[in-house]
């Protein structure tokens, strides 16, 4: 059971990576004008990633502010979660796969 947790939570962690991932990317490809917010599946991809990935990026950006116009947040967060599933959730989990199996 402890096992199948673990699992789930790092697998919610790598689709949020994934989200991060995605979301800088489309911003580029906005910014460049390679994909236009006009077109309806454009936009709701756009917002989708955006209301996913903001509420992580939003703790960084009150701190760290955009660099000669580039947004460094999103490699501070990847590297926050990736520092999140190798160092604490073993951690944390590893007493509960110990009791539960």
């Amino acid at each position: 059971m402890g096992g199948f947790l673990l699992f789930i939570v790092n697998a919610l962690l790598q689709l949020l990576t994934w989200a991060i991932i995605a979301n800088a990317i489309l911003s580029w490809l906005i910014a460049f004008d390679v994909i236009n917010l006009r077109h309806p599946f454009a936009q709701q991809v756009a917002r989708f990633l955006d209301a996913v990935t903001r509420p992580v990026l939003a703790p960084f950006r009150r701190f760290i502010p955009p660099i000669a116009g580039l947004d460094i947040t999103p490699i501070l967060a990847l590297l926050v979660i990736q520092g999140v599933q190798i160092y604490l959730l073993p951690w944390i989990f590893g007493p509960i796969i110990a009791a539960l199996g």
